[in-house]
């Protein structure tokens, strides 16, 4: 089983909107997986972004300087659905998986020495 980590990359705000500054619209975030159980690790990424909609019913607006990665993560897996997010996660499990066996290979040619 791989370790899998979202992280945020970077985030596009507004600069001023209904009296709140900095307001994130916007958020690019990266998957990664590693999977160390063999002796060598096997790493997997996927990147993305995530437009946001800043006012949501469900939470209050935080300032920037007050928010954290795993609020902003939850935000963004909020968005996509738990099923964007499980196929993301499957998209890690399964690149490290060819990597330990490749669905495709290039043996060396029959007549070849």
């Amino acid at each position: 089983m791989s370790t899998i980590t979202w992280q945020i990359e970077q985030m596009s705000c507004i600069p001023q909107e209904e009296g709140q500054t900095d307001v994130v619209i916007s958020v690019a975030w990266r998957v990664n997986g590693v999977d160390d159980t063999s002796g060598t690790p096997l790493y997997a990424t996927v990147y993305g972004s995530q437009t946001l909609n800043p006012y949501t019913p469900k939470s209050p607006f935080t300032p920037y300087a007050d928010l954290t990665q795993a609020q902003v993560v939850g935000w963004v897996q909020d968005m996509m659905g738990t099923e964007q997010v499980a196929a993301i996660n499957a998209n890690i499990e399964q690149q490290i998986e060819n990597q330990v066996n490749p669905p495709v290979v290039t043996p060396p040619l029959p007549w070849s020495n």
